[in-house]
């Protein structure tokens, strides 16, 4: 008999693992999932679309504690429950109703970076390294024992969304690996030491405002961090907010580095070139500066060096 489970799954991370565990033979009986937000840019797979392809029943429940959610997986008599970049935390006593355990896959290699958005902190952190970990689910989040790990490297101008892509695939090979093990009921538990690790919350919007007083180091990770197809990291001047979508730190030695040490922090336009000077002294050279809209980070128009020095000019005028 195939072994059943539920699960709760949303975004790339969801839709790999729900086709890792089909091309394993495990039968899904349910899917969870979210209804898409109007107000949140979906750059992302629909895990409730390949589950639908496959012919699995889906419900989208606001309230994980509700008992209309209870019901409907304890009908589904799971082997096993499964959450993959699910948005909510699950009630111990949900993950009760799976007879042979319940198991979360997590965007870190834990126990660093629990919580939410660990691809974005370890970006902005100057990680080097991150990846993916399938562990036991718990009371506590992302605090159960670690069945398997994934590592990828983190390179210095890699993006978020490049590094999540990476632990997408991190995740995919993870689950891939040790599912046999899992379901054999054979895989290791190792210890999930969270005194060793760390906690991070969640990210808003607001949360990319450049601080041009920062390091360069520091302003750069932000705009790694939070790139497009995320929210985007600003700056605003005379009431106008613009978003720097793709930057560099500034080669020494450049002609960005050496005005640089004569300007003040902020951004900046000389000869053609948009960088942004940084408390240090050091800057960023901006490759890619857009006009904020309400449609998301891509949504606005480029603002070339001449518009930028252009707006300057009128804005010192009016």
């Amino acid at each position: 008999m195939k072994p059943r489970a539920v699960v709760f799954a949303y975004h790339n991370v969801g839709v790999r693992c729900l086709q890792v565990l089909l091309a394993r033979g495990v039968e899904v009986a349910l899917v969870v999932t979210h209804e898409d937000s109007p107000t949140e840019n979906i750059w992302f797979d629909s895990v409730a679309a390949v589950a639908r392809e496959h012919g699995i029943a889906v419900i989208t429940p606001a309230d994980p504690a509700g008992a209309e959610l209870r019901e409907a997986v304890s009908a589904a008599r799971p082997d096993f429950i499964f959450s993959f970049y699910y948005r909510h935390m699950l009630p111990v006593s949900l993950l009760a109703l799976a007879a042979r355990g319940a198991y979360n896959l997590h965007g870190s290699l834990l126990p660093k970076y629990r919580g939410r958005v660990p691809t974005n902190w370890a970006v902005l952190n100057g990680e080097t390294e991150t990846g993916a970990t399938l562990h036991e689910m718990a009371a506590k989040p992302d605090a159960g024992a670690i069945v398997g790990q994934t590592a990828v490297p983190i390179l210095p101008d890699d993006t978020a969304a490049q590094v999540f892509d990476k632990v997408t695939v991190a995740a995919e090979q993870t689950l891939w690996r040790v599912l046999p093990a899992l379901l054999a009921g054979e895989a290791a538990h190792l210890p999930n030491d969270l005194s060793q690790g760390s906690y991070f919350g969640g990210r808003k919007p607001e949360d990319g405002r450049i601080d041009w007083s920062k390091p360069a180091a520091e302003v750069y990770n932000l705009i790694r961090a939070v790139a497009p197809p995320y929210p985007g990291a600003f700056t605003e001047l005379a009431g106008t907010r613009f978003v720097v979508a793709r930057a560099r730190l500034a080669a020494p030695g450049s002609a960005a580095a050496q005005a640089a040490r004569d300007l003040p922090p902020g951004l900046q336009v000389r000869d053609n070139a948009l960088f942004g000077v940084c408390g240090d002294s050091r800057a960023v050279t901006v490759l890619e500066l857009r006009e904020a809209r309400n449609g998301g980070p891509d949504s606005g128009p480029v603002v070339s060096p001449a518009q930028f020095a252009q707006f300057i000019d009128s804005s010192r005028q009016s």
